[in-house]
C-alpha cells in the first residue's frame, strides 16, 4: 500500500512497502492513541510534514474516528501555521521532525488550544510520527486502550483544508465524507468510462503536498482502489531518481513540473526528436489514436522519454493551475502515455473537469465536467461576458455533492460565494463546441502563478504604491508563468533627482528606459517587500517604467481612477518591451 526507499549503506535502495493489512493495524493503534488524549469525536488534529506514509496514516486514523484532519503548512504566509491551529482550534498535531521548531515558534498563542501530552525529555505538545510510527504508541499509550470506531456520516466533516484566494487570512474549507467519496466515484466513472480504469496494480508517486486537495484526493482514490502509493525523498533535485526507481503507472503533476518534463528530451538527436514529434503530432491531429499514431517513433525515439519517467506512465494529470497548449501538445506526443488537464479548487474538491484522452480538439481546455456534478455559466456584464451568446462565456458555477460545506467559522464569506446551491467560483469560462470549457479569466483581481500560488494583485499594488518614487504601479502575473511582472508610472521628479546624483543623463522619457534607473527601481520593490515580509512569489521581478501616466485616453483607467486590467494587459502587450 505505502512504501518509501530504504537507505543501505548511506545510499537509497529500492521501494520498502507495507500492506494494507500492516496500514491498518498502525492506523487503528494511531487512533486508539489519540482518543487517549481525551481528543472525542468531532476533535481537531493537525499534521505537520512532507508527504510520507505516516502522513497518510494519521489522516486516516483521524478519518477512522471521526477526527477533523486539518494540514498544517506555511506557504500561505508568515503566521499562518499559528492562525490555523488557533482558529481551526487544533488540539493535537502530528508534525515531522525537522518542522518541530517551527511548530513551536506558534507559543504562547497555540498552547491556548494543543492539549499537553509529555513526551521524554520534552513538555511537548504534539505526536511525533514521522520517524517511527511506534513512537506515537509508545509515549502516549499509558495503557492498552482500545476505543470503539464512531458510526459515519455522509455530512460529517473529515477535513478542514485552509485556501487562501482573498486578502486577510487563510480561508478554512470544511469537506465532509460524502464529497470526497462522490469525487472518488466521479473521477473512476470517467476513467472506466475511457477504458483507463485504475486497478490495484496501479502506482502512484506521491510528492505534491498532502495539505493541497490536489493530492490529497488522488491518494484517497488510490487508496479506495487498493492500489499503492509510492513517497519522494522530499528533495525536488533527487525526484527524478526516485520516479525512475518507482515506475509510477500515473503521475500527476502543476505545470511548472510539466514545463520542466517537456525540456527533458533524454539523449536523443534534438533535429531528429523535432521531425517525429512533427510526424506523430499530424498523426494524431488527424484522428490516430496516441498509441497507434506513431509505434516505430515510440519505440525508437520516445521511449527514452518514457524511459526517464519510469517506463510505466500510461495517465499525466496536470492540475493547479492552467497548461500550456504547446506543453500539453508536446507531452502528449513524447511521453506515450495520456496527458490529462483538470480543473477544480478546494470548494469544490480539486475535480470538477478532465479532459478526455485521444481527443486532440480538447487541447487547451480543461475537458468536460465530470458527470456527478452540475455546471453553468452565469453572465458578467461590467467584463463583457454573455452565459446566453453564440460563444457563451461567464463565471463558472457548479452544483453538487462534491461542493464544500462552507467556511469553517465564516458563514459571511460562504454565503458570498454559495448561492441557491450554487458555488461561485471567480473563474470566467468559455464552452467549446464539443463541450469542454476553456478558462479564460478572473472576475476577481487574484490569480494563480503556474506553482499554483493565488496572487491577490490589489493588496500587492497597495504595498507596492508605497514606494515614494511611484506614482502608480500595475503588477500583473498569469497562471503560465511563476513570477511577476509590474508597470511602473515614476515620479518624474523623483528620477531626475536620482539620476543625477548617480551621474547619469538624459531626458524623462530616456531614463524610464535606462537599466540603471530600472535596477533602482527593481531594489525599491524588493526593499519594501522584505520589509512587508512578502512571500517569495509575490516579488516582482522584472518592471517597465512608462513616463506617461495612465489615463483615460489610452483607456486604461475610469473615470474613477480605477484600473482597466484588461485594457491594460492588451495595451502593454505592444507598447512594452
Amino acid at each position: 500500500m505505502l512504501g518509501r526507499r530504504e537507505m543501505v549503506n548511506g545510499k537509497p535502495g529500492k521501494y520498502s512497502w507495507m500492506t494494507y493489512k500492516e496500514v491498518y493495524d498502525i492506523v487503528l493503534k494511531v487512533g486508539n492513541s489519540i482518543r487517549s488524549c481525551g481528543i472525542e469525536e468531532g476533535g481537531h488534529c493537525g499534521i505537520y510534514g512532507a508527504n510520507c506514509p505516516e502522513w497518510v496514516m494519521s489522516m486516516e486514523a483521524c478519518n477512522a474516528h471521526g477526527l477533523y484532519c486539518v494540514p498544517l503548512y506555511d506557504t500561505l504566509g508568515a503566521g499562518a501555521v499559528e492562525f490555523i491551529i488557533c482558529h481551526a482550534e487544533v488540539a493535537l498535531a502530528f508534525v515531522e521532525e525537522k518542522g518541530i521548531s517551527e511548530l513551536l515558534k506558534t507559543f504562547p498563542g497555540a498552547a491556548k488550544y494543543l492539549k499537553s501530552k509529555y513526551l521524554p525529555e520534552s513538555d511537548f505538545l504534539c505526536l511525533w510520527v514521522a520517524m517511527n510510527p511506534a513512537m506515537v504508541i509508545q509515549y502516549l499509550l499509558g495503557e492498552n486502550k482500545n476505543f470503539n470506531l464512531p458510526t459515519k456520516r455522509k455530512t460529517d466533516i473529515c477535513t478542514i483544508m485552509y485556501t487562501s484566494g482573498t486578502t486577510g487570512d487563510p480561508k478554512g474549507v470544511m469537506i465532509s465524507n460524502n464529497s470526497i467519496v462522490t469525487l472518488i466515484a466521479g473521477v473512476k466513472h470517467m476513467l472506466e468510462s475511457v477504458n483507463e480504469a485504475l486497478t490495484v496494480n496501479d502506482v502512484y508517486l506521491s510528492y505534491l503536498p498532502l495539505a493541497h486537495i490536489f493530492d490529497r484526493v488522488i491518494e484517497e482514490l488510490f487508496i479506495n482502489q487498493g492500489a499503492a502509493i509510492g513517497f519522494w525523498r522530499g528533495d525536488v533535485k533527487l525526484l527524478v531518481e526516485d520516479i525512475v526507481e518507482l515506475q509510477p503507472s500515473v503521475f500527476c503533476a502543476v505545470p511548472r513540473l510539466t514545463v520542466l518534463i517537456s525540456g527533458k528530451r533524454g539523449n536523443c538527436n534534438l533535429n531528429l526528436n523535432f521531425h517525429y514529434d512533427k510526424r506523430k503530432l499530424r498523426n494524431m491531429r488527424n484522428g490516430f489514436k496516441q498509441s497507434v499514431a506513431s509505434p516505430i517513433c515510440d519505440k525508437l525515439v520516445f521511449n527514452l522519454v518514457k524511459q526517464g519517467l519510469g517506463g510505466n506512465v500510461r495517465l499525466i494529470l496536470s492540475g493547479a493551475a492552467p497548461l500550456a497548449s504547446h506543453v500539453e501538445e508536446y507531452l502528449r506526443v513524447v511521453t506515450c502515455s495520456y496527458v490529462l488537464q483538470g480543473y477544480g479548487l478546494t470548494e469544490t474538491c480539486a475535480g470538477t473537469f478532465v479532459s478526455i484522452p485521444d481527443e486532440m480538439n480538447m487541447l487547451g481546455t480543461v475537458g468536460p465536467p465530470l458527470p456527478n456534478v452540475d455546471v453553468c455559466l452565469e453572465s458578467v456584464p461590467e467584463m463583457g461576458y454573455d452565459a446566453l451568446s453564440r460563444t457563451p462565456r461567464g463565471e463558472v458555477c457548479v452544483r453538487g455533492d462534491t461542493l464544500f460545506s462552507g467556511y469553517y467559522k465564516r458563514e459571511d464569506l460562504t454565503m458570498e460565494v454559495l448561492i441557491d446551491g450554487w458555488f461561485h467560483t471567480g473563474d470566467i469560462g468559455e464552452w467549446q463546441p464539443n463541450g469542454s470549457l476553456k478558462i479564460i479569466d478572473r472576475k476577481k483581481n487574484i490569480f494563480k502563478l503556474s506553482q499554483g500560488e493565488y496572487v491577490a494583485v490589489e493588496n500587492l499594488e497597495n504595498i507596492y504604491g508605497l514606494v515614494p518614487d511611484i506614482e502608480s504601479i500595475w503588477v500583473y502575473g498569469n497562471s503560465f508563468e511563476s513570477f511577476l511582472v509590474a508597470i511602473i508610472n515614476p515620479n518624474k521628479q523623483a528620477v531626475e533627482q536620482w539620476a543625477e546624483k548617480n551621474g547619469i543623463s538624459g531626458d524623462f522619457n530616456g531614463l524610464c528606459e535606462n537599466t540603471e534607473v530600472k535596477n533602482y527601481f527593481l531594489g525599491q520593490l524588493t526593499r519594501i517587500a522584505k520589509e512587508k515580509k512578502l512571500k517569495g512569489f509575490e516579488f516582482i521581478k522584472a518592471i517597465h517604467l512608462d513616463p506617461i501616466p495612465f489615463d483615460m485616453e489610452r483607456d486604461l483607467i475610469t473615470p474613477t481612477y480605477k484600473k482597466k486590467r484588461p485594457q491594460l494587459l492588451k495595451y502593454y502587450q505592444v507598447h512594452s518591451p
